[in-house]
């Protein structure tokens, strides 16, 4: 994204509009939704003129970058992560959340139907 952004703004703003509808009666979130919304933080920023499929891929493999670092050094853990601290855990959805929002976003740019492709294949 453009030099001012950081993933967790994105991810600030997104989740404060997906509360918001929660608030209001919807339930749960869905791709729709989420690519509704980053579209809607790009616009708002005038961030579209970087948001090309190759500047959102190489944002995508930075976060995912990071996603691993959080498990590099830990061996194989167990699922649930019953040894992890809440924080860890937090840092964790922190990461995949950031995975899936450019994900989102990368695909609505390349003019891909994410959910449909996903169950497709």
């Amino acid at each position: 994204m453009g030099s001012s952004t950081t993933p967790e703004s994105v991810r600030t703003v997104v989740v404060s509009k997906l509360k918001e509808n929660e608030a209001e009666g919807s339930k749960g979130v869905n791709l729709e939704e989420l690519k509704n919304k980053m579209a809607d933080f790009a616009e708002e920023r005038d961030w579209d003129q970087f948001h090309t499929p190759r500047n959102l891929l190489f944002a995508l493999v930075g976060e995912v970058g990071e996603l691993s670092e959080i498990f590099q050094w830990k061996g194989e853990v167990p699922r649930g992560l019953p040894d992890w601290e809440e924080k860890e855990k937090q840092h964790l959805g922190e990461e995949l959340s950031d995975v899936l929002l450019y994900l989102v976003r990368l695909s609505d740019i390349c003019g891909i139907d994410l959910g449909k492709a996903a169950l497709e294949n």
